[in-house]
Order: structure tokens, then C-alpha cells, then sequence
């Protein structure tokens, strides 16, 4: 008697655990994007789940569905709203303090005083990843879809990262965007003068650029400061000495964009101003 309660706990406690390995599945996918935490080629999630691509694919398209993931102009994969909404309930890991919520809010605000385009970019080894945008209320918008890379010579927001990263880094990312037809010396001085520019950004504390990726198109780009870094190398500081990456942990930072009309250069000072009163009050500057 005693050896058939024994079975029979034994067969209940296993439909008790029984799942569903279909939704397990998709949750480890999930996880894997969690633990990266960062956009992932197809490949690279296949390999961590040692899992065919195509067959990592389809999970992939059902979580896209539900919003929990989403995909790249690039071909990426990353996090979807939906996670970023359980993490501001706390029912997660990330985001804790409901970061990206707090800087939509701030290029929200910015948005309707200056009436430009808000950019929000994040610092990933390839470079920095537009990974939110708000548009004016305008005829006129102008704004970088999310997911989209954001060059390092020619745009604000790539040249602030630039000054905010070691010269390791930043030379071959820089490098290749100049492509490799230039001789030698030619790089040399085009460096030098990058140089100078990464040190009158970290002067200012900002990044500007007049129509070099847009004809008449102007943007503004300012570091996001959080309060646990307030005395670190990210604040904007009065020297142009660089030092090493474990000092300079810029990850995020806030573009605005707008035609020379709406963001003329001439009162660059008086906008940043602007943009930094307001991001100080989300504790963000």
C-alpha cells in the first residue's frame, strides 16, 4: 500500500511540474536578449540557444508579435516595449529606476518647448544606436528611425560619444568611416583635427553640427548624466584632457534636431541652457 502512494505522489507531483517546453523556449530566447542586453544578429542568438536559426527565427517573430522583441533597421533583435514596461513595474532586472521612461519624458518636454525633433542614443561597441525618437508637432520633421547607427564624424550625437571614449576604440570606427582611399599623412591630419574637435566637445560639454548630415539641418547634442556618475569624467568639464574609458562611462545621450529656423546656431548657448534646465529636473544632467 505504502509503494502505491508512493507512484501515485510520484504522478501527481509530475503533472504538477509539467509546462509548456514551447513557451520555455521563447522564454530562454528572451532571457538571452535580457542577459545581453544589447541588440543580437540572428546567428549569435542561435548559437547561445544552440538552436537552428531558422527555428530561433520563429520564436523570434512570436515575441515581435506580443511586443516583447523587436527587429532592427539592421537586422537585429532586441528588446521590446513590453519589457521595458514590466521593468518600470519592477518586475525585472533592468531598468530599475525606469531610465528610458525618464529620458522619453525629458525629449518630450524638449520637444514642445523648442517644437524640434528628440533623439535618444545609446553607446554599443559598433557605435551609437538611435534607440528613441519623439517628432515635433510640426510640417517640418526630421528624425533617425530607431535602430539606425549614428556616424561618428558627421552627426552631434556621434561626435559627443567620440569624445567620451578612448582613442582605442574610437580611431578604427573613426578610421573606417573615412575609408581607407586616404594615404597615410592624409589620416594623420584628418585625426589631428578630430582630436581638437573631441577636445572643445569635452570643453562645452556638447556637440554641435551645422547641415553636415542634412542640408540645413542642425542638432544639438547633450551627455545624460545620471546621478551615480554626477562626479565622474561624463559631466562636462572645464579640461580637454582625456582619460581612460573606465573614467568616461557615457551610455547615454539626447539629440535635437531641427531646421536652422527652429535650432539656429546663433543661440546654440541659450538652447543648451534650455536643455539642460530641463533635463536637471528629471536628474538626468
Amino acid at each position: 500500500m505504502p509503494a502505491d502512494k508512493t507512484l501515485v505522489d510520484s504522478s501527481i507531483s509530475s503533472k504538477n511540474q509539467s509546462g509548456v517546453q514551447s513557451l520555455e523556449i521563447g522564454l530562454s530566447i528572451l532571457d538571452v536578449l535580457i542577459d545581453r542586453n544589447e541588440p543580437m544578429m540572428l546567428k549569435d542568438i542561435a548559437e547561445a540557444m544552440q538552436m537552428h536559426p531558422a527555428k530561433s527565427h520563429r520564436y523570434l517573430v512570436s515575441l515581435i508579435r506580443k511586443n516583447y522583441a523587436r527587429k532592427l533597421d539592421d537586422g537585429r533583435y532586441g528588446l521590446g516595449d513590453r519589457v521595458n514596461a514590466l521593468a518600470s513595474l519592477g518586475h525585472t532586472g533592468l531598468n530599475q529606476n525606469n531610465l528610458l521612461a525618464r529620458l522619453t519624458q525629458v525629449a518630450d518636454e524638449i520637444k514642445d518647448t523648442l517644437n524640434c525633433g528628440v533623439q535618444i542614443a545609446k553607446w554599443f561597441s559598433e557605435g551609437p544606436i538611435i534607440i528613441q525618437s519623439v517628432e515635433p508637432d510640426s510640417p517640418i520633421s526630421i528624425i533617425t528611425r530607431i535602430g539606425s547607427r549614428m556616424p561618428l564624424t558627421t552627426s552631434a550625437t556621434g561626435q559627443l560619444f567620440a569624445s567620451y571614449q578612448p582613442d582605442a576604440v574610437i580611431q578604427p570606427l573613426v578610421t573606417a568611416e573615412w575609408h581607407t582611399s586616404n594615404t597615410a599623412a592624409d589620416m594623420a591630419e584628418k585625426w589631428q583635427h578630430f582630436t581638437q574637435l573631441q577636445a572643445k566637445i569635452r570643453t562645452q560639454g556638447y556637440a554641435t553640427v551645422t547641415g553636415d548630415m542634412l542640408m540645413g539641418i542642425n542638432a544639438i547634442t547633450i551627455p545624460v548624466i545620471l546621478p551615480q556618475l554626477a562626479n565622474s569624467a561624463t559631466k562636462p568639464s572645464t579640461s580637454s584632457e582625456k582619460t581612460d574609458s573606465e573614467d568616461l562611462p557615457l551610455e547615454y545621450a539626447i539629440t535635437i534636431i531641427g531646421t536652422t529656423e527652429q535650432l539656429p546656431m546663433s543661440e546654440q548657448h541659450n538652447v543648451v541652457k534650455q536643455i539642460l534646465a530641463i533635463a536637471q529636473r528629471y536628474q538626468i544632467a
